[in-house]
């Protein structure tokens, strides 16, 4: 038997039979698919010469597939990059984390103004308490001071009356008045003059008289001078009052 020549590989377009490329094009890679199946032998007449065209039995064909590679370019699109969106959480998991997180959150606010109350709460009882305790200490400064100056007080009467009599003269003056300035210093103040209006809260009216020399109730006689400190009235002033006709 003769063997059926193999056929040629077909020609790429734009290619040459010998295989080179055209002038001003380049060589484009192709995908080659081979095929190799076995072929029988059909059945041949005897009249039929041996040497026909058929291939021998037990002989392969090799088919080789030519396919040209297709390139598409992208067109050029104007516009801004595209930029691919995030992944979208899984519908039913943020919720559920985000749950515990919100449950925590609140429950740190609430210890958080709670304490910031207890703060204000403390700023505000200790700064009652400094006042007390400054209102205290100066009522106790007051009131220890106004029992030294009561109980010298007789003998700023005794020098008054020896003031009266003309005795508080010379050096015995002089003392007597650096005792009354140092005296002053720590607010002691003597009220009760003759001609004063008459005040229930600060004079002591011993006597009365009725007088046409007076429009209103009037201290004609000082007997004894009261004394204050600032404003607390330590000891009021003993006189005679003469009241208007």
């Amino acid at each position: 038997m003769t063997e059926k020549p193999r056929a040629a590989d077909p020609v790429e377009p734009g290619s040459t039979p010998g295989g080179s490329a055209t002038a001003g094009q380049s060589e484009q890679p192709r995908v080659v698919i081979r095929d190799n199946r076995k072929i029988s032998k059909p059945e041949v007449p005897a009249a039929t010469d041996a040497g026909a065209d058929s291939p021998a039995e037990g002989l392969v064909e090799d088919v080789e597939i030519v396919v040209d590679e297709i390139k598409v370019e992208a067109a050029s699109v104007d516009g801004p990059p595209v930029v691919d969106a995030p992944a979208q959480p899984v519908e039913g998991t943020a919720p559920a984390a985000a749950a515990p997180l919100g449950a925590e959150l609140e429950a740190l606010r609430a210890e958080l103004d709670e304490r910031t109350r207890d703060l204000q709460r403390v700023t505000a009882e200790y700064a009652n308490y400094r006042k007390r305790v400054d209102r205290d200490r100066s009522l106790v400064q007051e009131q220890a001071t106004g029992s030294v100056l009561a109980a010298l007080l007789p003998i700023l009467d005794d020098l008054d009356r020896a003031r009266e009599h003309g005795d508080l003269v010379g050096p015995f003056g002089t003392v007597a008045e650096q005792l009354t300035t140092a005296l002053g210093k720590f607010g002691l103040s003597a009220f009760g003059e003759q001609g004063d209006p008459f005040d229930p809260t600060r004079h002591e009216a011993v006597a009365h008289q009725t007088s046409a020399d007076v429009t209103e109730p009037t201290c004609v006689q000082v007997m004894r001078r009261g004394y204050q400190l600032g404003e607390r009235l330590l000891r009021p002033a003993i006189v005679a009052v003469a009241d208007p006709e």
